[in-house]
């Protein structure tokens, strides 16, 4: 491993999709603008690139998004998956979102946006029309409840730590250096609060101009070592304010895989499937006709390597959560697997019987979300500019791409919405009616 050296004008914490998009847009900034080059640029991680979230994420790449701002920025996110497909080990297969009653309304809204934007999708309502859409797609289809489908042909997943090991690349050929084994113990400050140095097992590294924090799961931490509050007083768009909410909280991701041939997973015409987010409030039964669930419920899955991958709605962990080593998880519902493959056979009876093929090996950690479950961008010291994604991660590759610019002192409207000022200012992302916390 190369020595820590004394000091960097730029220091990025963390080697997950956030950092490492940083890195390298922010080398490329350097060189093009003539004020430095990818030399200036230091990533530390404490074990190795993609070892966090990124490295075991699901990797589904979407723009269904209610949150205008989310959508335009997932758009900008979606552009750079696609601008090197092959480094980034991205499959562009779309992404469809299919939804019961409670919901049309939110799928309409969100496809209205993608149509202003220019990002192709089209739109379905009705239960049979949207039966007739998917049968299409996949002969077998058969589930119910369901009345709009918003199919974007833009978006589909991307191989986790394939394109974490792309990034990583990309950045090392722009001259980035990235330490690996360097974990952050403290910071140094001057009296205004601008980080000096960065204290780490493996010594001390001056900051010389700016310091990115993009630590994933472990924001919390990195939020207290900034001396930030751990709970906040929110103010809603209504003007009332709400008091003493915990900044931070950890949610549990189910996720999870069954091993089959990839290939049964496939359109009619043999094609690669699209990624597929199901909701419905049809209730849920197993094969054997248990009961799993009479409330509304969704799953999202996709083709992988090694058979079918996806998940369900998180789980809210009660209190603290031990983050390392990761992904370490407290109270996992049990009966995921039973409900994830009774939802699998339920949309498509190719699936059928697929529970004694399901793998216990769960991709998915655990979560730090924010107040609002929406994420954090922006300078929470005068030169500290922290990345705090609120497990929208790995999909938002573009967001260091923008984080770039505004090191080089540019601003970006497509950030602004995340700044951390929405929570005094009510200026907070509306909510949808989907059972997930970032959607």
């Amino acid at each position: 491993m190369a020595s820590l050296p004394d000091s960097a004008p730029y220091v990025v914490v963390g080697a997950g999709i956030h950092g490492l998009s940083t890195a390298y847009h922010l080398a490329k900034e350097l060189s093009d603008r003539g004020h430095g080059s990818g030399s200036d640029v230091v990533v530390l991680d404490k074990s190795e690139p993609g070892a966090g979230a990124s490295g075991i994420a699901c990797g589904v790449v979407r723009n269904n998004y209610f949150q205008p701002a989310m959508s335009e920025l997932m758009q900008a996110c979606v552009e750079c998956w696609e601008s090197d497909p092959s480094a980034y080990a991205y499959n562009p297969v779309g992404y469809v979102a299919l939804g019961p009653d409670v919901q049309e309304s939110d799928l309409a809204a969100t496809f209205e946006r993608q149509e202003r934007i220019g990002y192709r999708s089209t739109f379905i309502t009705g239960e049979a029309e949207v039966d007739r859409h998917m049968k299409e797609l996949f002969p077998d289809w058969r589930a119910q409840g369901v009345t709009a489908c918003l199919h974007e042909f833009q978006g589909g997943f991307a191989f986790n730590k394939d394109s974490v090991d792309g990034l990583a690349g990309k950045a090392r050929a722009e001259g980035v250096q990235i330490l690996s084994g360097v974990e952050v113990t403290g910071l140094e400050s001057a009296d205004d609060g601008t980080v000096t140095a960065v204290e780490t097992n493996q010594g001390r590294i001056a900051v010389g101009e700016q310091l990115v924090i993009a630590p994933g799961p472990w924001a919390k931490r990195f939020w207290r070592m900034l001396g930030l509050p751990m709970e906040i007083d929110i103010r809603t768009p209504d003007g009332d304010v709400v008091e003493g909410q915990p900044m931070w909280t950890y949610w549990n991701l189910q996720e999870g895989e069954i091993t089959v041939d990839p290939l049964m997973f496939a359109t009619a015409d043999g094609s690669a499937p699209p990624v597929i987010h199901l909701d419905t409030d049809a209730p849920l039964s197993t094969d054997d006709g248990e009961l799993v669930t009479d409330d509304l419920w969704g799953i999202y899955f996709k083709r992988d390597r090694h058979g079918v991958q996806g998940g369900a709605s998180p789980l809210l962990v009660d209190g603290d959560v031990e983050v390392d080593p990761y992904p370490s998880t407290t109270d996992v519902d049990p009966s995921f697997a039973d409900m994830w493959c009774a939802a699998l056979s339920h949309s498509m009876s190719r699936f059928e019987g697929c529970r004694p093929l399901y793998k216990q090996a769960r991709s998915g950690g655990v979560g730090a979300f924010t107040a609002d479950n929406f994420p954090v961008f922006d300078y929470m010291r005068p030169n500290v500019y922290t990345i705090l994604d609120s497990n929208h991660g790995y999909k938002m590759i573009g967001v260091g791409r923008e984080v770039a610019k505004v090191l080089m002192g540019e601003q970006s409207g497509l950030l602004y919405p995340f700044r951390f000022e929405r929570f005094s200012s009510g200026d907070l992302h509306p909510v949808s009616h989907s059972p997930y916390p970032w959607s």
